[in-house]
Parts: C-alpha cells; structure tokens; sequence
C-alpha cells in the first residue's frame, strides 16, 4: 500500500470514565517529516501515540498508519512501526545483544537480515561498547538507546518516540536527539517531549494539543507568528551616556520606551549592574528598530543592543495552552500572568548556564574521554 501520508488521525477522542482525555483530534504526518508533538502534562500526547500504536482503542474517531486502519489491520500497523514508550520495556536479566535478538525475532527478522540490522542500530545507537553487558547494569541514558534500537531493529519507516529524553544528562539528550536527526533522514518521526527546545533543534513542524484538542499545528517559525508579536531587546548602558549627558535610570527608560508608538509590555530584564535590559513586544507588520534607535540617539544613551526576533516558541506554547496550565496549578488569570512573567525571567538568567553546560557535553564528547555504559 502506497501512500505519502504515513500517519493520519481523524477525530480521535478517548474518553476515560468521566474524564476526556482526547477531544476529535485530527492530524496527519508526511512521509520524511519530523514532528514534535508537545503539549503539557495530562493533554492527551501519550494517549494519542497508545491509539496510533494499537496498544488502546479510540472511543470514537479513527487513524491509520501507512494506510492500515488501527482497527481492521492491526498487526500491519504495529509491522510498521518503531515505538519507543515514555519508559522503554526492558528485561534487566539479558545482555543488550540478548535482548535486541529476541525483539528481532518476534518481529519476524530472520537471522540473516538481524545481523545486517544489528550493525545498523549499534552504528546509529552508539551500543558498541554495551552490547555484551547485562541491562540492569546500564545507567538510564544508555537503556534509552537500548529502547531506541528495539524500535529500529526492524527497520520500520515510521516510528513514535514518547519523551525519549526525559530524565537524561546533557551528554545523553544530545546523543538521543543526534540520533534523531540521523534517523530522521529517510523516516517518518513523531517525537513527544517537553522540552521545546529540543523540538526546535530536531524537528520542522510541531502539533501542540492542549486539554485534549489540537491548538497549533504547522512549521516551528509560522507557530512562533501565531500570537501576532515580535519580541525587542534593548540594552543601555547605565553607567555612560553621550555628549556629556547623565547616564539613564530604569524608570527613565521603561517610561519612554512605552512611548513609544505601537510598543507594548515594556518590561526590564534580570541583568548586571552596568547596563539595562528591557523587553518590549510589537506587532508582526511592523519594525520598530528604527523608532527605538532615533530613541537612544534623541536621549543621548548608549545603545549596547539592539534586536528583533520572532517570539520564543516557549512563550507561544503558553499562550495555546494557558487554560491547563490555570486549571492544573488552580491559579487565577491574574496569578498566572504573574507567575508567566517570573518564568520569563528565569530563562533569561539560564540562558548563559544551559550553554555552559552544553560546552561542557560536547567536551566531554571529544575524542580522548572515556564514556562508560555501567551505572555510577
């Protein structure tokens, strides 16, 4: 059966006793597409990828995956699959080598074509130096990339990967999302996590679900331009200023910035002691560069930076799925809006301590160390 359309979901709905925990949830994937599908804790994402995988029935809607129906040809779809569930089904009694031959052969690989596969996965992987040790002995990083290769073993063109990176060092998500991307080159990938900076770096196109229903669903950049706004960045140095003049205070400039014509939710960021930073939105038809610049020469202030960037697919994620955020953490609108504006704030004291750590993975990564499968 030939089809560009690997995964299709039309009106799925599940329903668990009282609760909805899917709502007509209607998607399709592409042959050679990696998608991120995001949504917070409790949306609906694993409940989605159970159905897409046979292992539980809609109670209403239907899906198909490579043209079989998950109803009327059940084992087809789960021959075309790779799937790797939230937390991989693992025997910690065998040896990896043990457990990939054994999950080959009620796939229905045959000795031959095991071999050839054997090699591909340890490649891809990165399993070469585990293959003779027993799981139990693995730390979780390195049973991750044992889950990941019993979904490749059977070379499917389709595979469904349930927050594969959850609870792993910096060194092992970056080996996981590399093999992604690898993989990612001649299959079809659905890719559940929460970290959305992982669906930027792995994926083209992400489906965000909230309270069960499908709210974005498209290129990571055209869902970045769903709120309509563009974010500036403003940086003035308080301890300078030009010709002579006295260096700005923060009041000084937060009340002209707002002044500015078509600005809105001007707001100071977390910084140092010499210089401040502000945050500033605007819509998406227009550039206010020019307008903030002629600011700054017009108040003789030194301008350290100056940028406009879409709005952080963070900060989009949380405008579509504001309402389960409120409900799960039982805030008023206002309370959430304070707590958004605080999380804002850590990210952007964080941002210089993730790329320090991720400096230090891919150093750690370099010819010369010595990685090592066993548990600390």
């Amino acid at each position: 059966m030939s089809t560009d359309v690997m995964i299709s979901a039309e009106g799925l709905s599940k329903q668990f006793g009282p609760v909805r925990a899917l709502d007509k949830v209607t998607f399709e994937v592409n042959r050679g597409e990696v998608v991120g599908f995001l949504g917070p804790n409790g949306a609906g994402k694993s409940t989605t990828m159970r159905i897409l995988t046979c292992y539980i029935s809609p109670t209403a809607g239907t899906a198909k995956v490579h043209g079989y129906d998950i109803f009327d040809d059940t084992l087809e779809v789960r021959r075309r699959l790779g799937y790797l569930p939230q937390r991989a089904p693992l025997y910690p009694d065998m040896s990896v080598h043990e457990y990939l031959r054994f999950t080959a052969e009620i796939r229905g690989v045959d000795e031959s074509r095991f071999r050839k596969r054997l090699d591909d996965v340890v490649d891809i992987c990165g399993l070469a130096q585990t293959l003779g040790l027993g799981i139990g002995t693995l730390s979780h990083g390195y049973r991750q990339r044992v889950g990941l290769g019993q979904a490749l073993i059977h070379d499917p063109e389709i595979l469904i990967l349930d927050e594969p990176t959850s609870d792993l060092d910096p060194n092992e998500k970056a080996e996981v999302l590399r093999y992604i991307k690898e993989i990612g080159k001649d299959r079809t990938v659905l890719l559940s996590t929460h970290n959305l900076a992982e669906v930027e770096e792995a994926c083209a196109r992400a489906i965000i679900v909230s309270k069960g229903r499908v709210v974005a669903d498209g290129p990571i950049d055209q869902i970045r331009s769903k709120t309509g706004r563009v974010r500036y960045v403003v940086t003035i140095d308080e301890r300078d200023a030009e010709a002579g003049k006295k260096p700005p205070s923060a009041t000084e400039i937060q009340d002209a910035l707002s002044a500015v014509e078509r600005a809105s939710a001007v707001r100071e960021l977390p910084t140092d002691e010499s210089v401040h930073k502000f945050e500033l939105a605007g819509p998406e038809d227009a550039d206010l560069r020019a307008s903030l610049f002629r600011l700054a020469v017009a108040k003789g202030w030194t301008l350290l930076e100056l940028r406009r960037e879409s709005q952080s697919l963070d900060a989009v994620f949380r405008d579509l799925t504001r309402d389960d955020q409120m409900a799960s953490r039982g805030l008023t609108s206002q309370e959430e809006e304070e707590d958004e504006q605080e999380d804002e704030d850590e990210e952007d004291e964080d941002q210089d301590d993730e790329e320090e750590e991720d400096a230090v993975a891919k150093k750690s990564d370099e010819p010369g160390s010595t990685p090592s499968g066993r548990e600390d």
